[in-house]
């Protein structure tokens, strides 16, 4: 349904902080750009100010709202930042939720990148679309949870359960980021999911050093072209990749089981890495006595193949008959999950996300 109200947002980067205006349709001006002040919070702050007076002059209607990510750590429901990482002026706790608010007499909401990306694609993106395949092959199945995860700089986690953001009590639930690594356990997980991994894991593999290493683009580039003489370090930097991230979603599918979407720059290898990682997801664990057990209950299909995304949609319909009764009931036994690439792509599945949750916020008030 179109919503023409209009919601400020901003994407603070390291490097630059872009700021919009977006109704349900999408962005409604040019994007503002100006450069990241990351150092000193009075400049900071001057900077957001001005980036979101320019959004809101430009805006075609007067906004209702602001509602973007920013980098924790954060108290996101009181919009408190506490970023000691990429934006040092925030360390120590800065209101920035409050302060916008008392500048431009909007309600603020402030939330991680990788929540908001989660609820984008609830909202208009994998979920919906799988939902909509379900039921168009007469499928009795439907999914109400999706969990997500970016690939970029670091590991992002987001999940979605009932249309509603689940953030947890200390603003701290899916933050993936910090689960054991799976192929180096004195690690964490983001080690060997990122951009750093990929170069480094391919570096070590071709003997560079890692500060000379293509990116995963350019290492993407070279695992599809089977003549290159580094075909095999490439394949093999996304491979490990893959354990890493297939090992993360089995720990997160033991307790969320719904869907998973991938979003962030490396997704786009997606066709190199999917099926290592749901290779390690789909291995088996021992028992003591040496007995075999799954990792986890669920099947586990990936949705950018065609075959595999039949099969899920196909499930295992099956009808049954209450005992004692004439009554037939048909339901699918089939446990499954499927894993996709954002349908939205991760900036617009962000700012969808961020227009949804301050437009439901505004709304629950009222």
């Amino acid at each position: 349904m179109k919503d023409d109200r209009v919601v400020l947002t901003l994407d603070a980067g390291g490097t630059n902080f872009v700021f919009s205006a977006i109704d349900s349709s999408g962005e409604v001006i040019e994007p503002v750009r100006l450069p990241a002040e990351t150092i000193d919070l009075e400049k900071s702050l001057a900077t957001i100010v001005d980036g979101f007076t320019q959004a809101a002059e430009k805006s075609p209607r007067a906004p209702v709202a602001i509602s973007f990510a920013f980098p924790g750590p954060a108290d996101y429901p009181n919009g408190i930042i506490d970023n000691v990482g990429n934006l040092p002026a925030f360390a120590g706790g800065v209101a920035l939720g409050p302060f916008l608010e008392e500048q431009f007499r909007l309600p603020t909401f402030i939330n991680n990148d990788g929540d908001l990306f989660a609820y984008g694609e609830a909202i208009s993106g994998l979920l919906p679309q799988v939902n909509r395949m379900l039921e168009s092959a007469g499928s009795p199945k439907r999914y109400r949870t999706l969990f997500a995860v970016t690939l970029g700089t670091g590991l992002g986690g987001g999940l979605v359960h009932n249309g509603e953001l689940f953030i947890g009590d200390n603003s701290n639930a899916s933050e993936v980021w910090l689960l054991r690594n799976r192929l180096r356990p004195e690690s964490f997980a983001e080690e060997g999911a990122c951009i750093r991994a990929v170069r480094g894991s391919y570096a070590c593999r071709v003997n560079c050093d890692p500060s000379d290493a293509p990116s995963p683009q350019q290492i993407a580039t070279i695992a599809q072209d089977s003549s290159h003489p580094n075909h095999a370090a490439a394949i093999g930097a996304f491979a490990e990749l893959g354990r890493v991230v297939g090992d993360v979603l089995a720990n997160a599918s033991t307790l969320v089981d719904g869907l998973v979407v991938i979003g962030g720059g490396i997704a786009n290898a997606h066709a190199i890495f999917m099926q290592p990682l749901i290779d390690e997801m789909q291995r088996r664990y021992e028992t003591y006595d040496g007995r075999p057990v799954d990792r986890i209950v669920q099947k586990v299909f990936n949705l950018e193949c065609q075959e595999q995304s039949e099969r899920f949609v196909k499930g295992a319909k099956k009808t049954i008959v209450v005992p004692g009764t004439q009554r037939e009931l048909s339901y699918d036994p089939m446990k499954r999950i499927g894993i996709g690439v954002s349908r939205l792509g991760t900036s617009a599945a962000v700012s969808v996300g961020a227009h949804a949750f301050a437009l439901n916020a505004i709304d629950t008030r009222n």
